[in-house]
């Protein structure tokens, strides 16, 4: 009988997990860890979202920049204005393409973030197929109140 308990509890537990897992499919978000790295202000782990190449916009200075380049830019960027919190207002998607606009306080200021990724579609020993990257990251000073 004890026997039969711990299969009845194994099979239902795994009919969970299936369950959960056909529920998240496709529901992925990619901006929850994007956003939570900018929240941090880590530069680091932001850029390992980013794309090979990528435009970078930092207070109207616009840069087409590799990875290194771009985190060199955010980190100077979070290094003079620290994170305290940010949150994403608005999130769209079309075909391969998502974007999101954020709120983000930092160093006392208002900033709107507007963030464009990818899916990266060839397969590289270092990036497999199927992960979204930033191709586009702007951060605008904010003077109105929103």
């Amino acid at each position: 009988m004890e026997k039969m308990k711990s299969i009845a509890t194994a099979l239902i537990a795994l009919f969970v997990c299936a369950f959960a897992y056909a529920q998240d499919d496709g529901a992925y978000d990619v901006f929850v860890p994007i956003s939570k790295y900018i929240r941090q202000g880590d530069a680091v782990k932001l850029s390992a979202w980013f794309a090979d190449n990528l435009e970078v916009s930092v207070l109207s200075s616009t840069n087409d920049s590799s990875r290194n380049q771009a985190r060199q830019i955010v980190k100077n960027f979070f290094d003079t204005y620290t994170p305290r919190s940010f949150e994403i207002s608005h999130k769209a998607s079309n075909a391969n393409m998502k974007y999101a606009l954020g709120y983000l306080n930092a160093g006392g200021e208002q900033f709107l973030v507007t963030i464009f990724v990818n899916l990266k579609t060839g397969a590289g020993k270092d990036s497999p197929t199927g992960t979204y990257q930033i191709q586009q990251l702007k951060i605008e000073r904010q003077t109105g109140v929103y």
